[in-house]
């Protein structure tokens, strides 16, 4: 497990990484932040929108290498969760996203071990097929 950092206004971290564009530079104001608990993602400049992620949420994941993403190191991993604003998440062009994949992996694993969760217990009654409660 990488050792904790802390940004300037004291978010403490994990890992960290930038969108990354052409030729994998990170020329983007779309900034990634893991912690141990949740992702963190920081869009803008002059106005900075923050999105957070709690990681005992997500359900799964997928990565994504497209060839020009592949060519200089990056790829995109996407994460689909049981949370109300952020059904589905994108961590778009990031480098070394098998690695990344691993350590969130990790820490979702760490957090439902913490809080004693599976993925049995976040599926909602919206998952029962038609003919409702009464089928059941």
């Amino acid at each position: 497990m990488p050792e904790m950092k802390k940004t300037k206004d004291g978010l403490g971290y994990l890992w960290t990484d930038k969108k990354r564009t052409l030729f994998g530079l990170p020329l983007s104001f779309t900034r990634y932040y893991l912690s141990d608990t949740r992702l963190i993602t920081r869009v803008g400049f002059l106005t900075i929108v923050e999105d957070e992620l709690d990681l005992y949420r997500i359900t799964d994941k997928k990565m994504k290498l497209p060839i020009l993403q592949r060519i200089f190191g990056c790829g995109t991993i996407i994460l689909y969760s049981k949370d109300v604003d952020t059904p589905k998440k994108e961590i778009h062009a990031v480098k070394n996203p098998r690695q990344v994949s691993e350590l969130i992996m990790a820490l979702i694993n760490d957090q439902r071990d913490k809080f004693d969760i599976r993925g049995r217990d976040m599926v909602g009654v919206s998952n029962v097929p038609d003919g409702g409660l009464e089928d059941l």
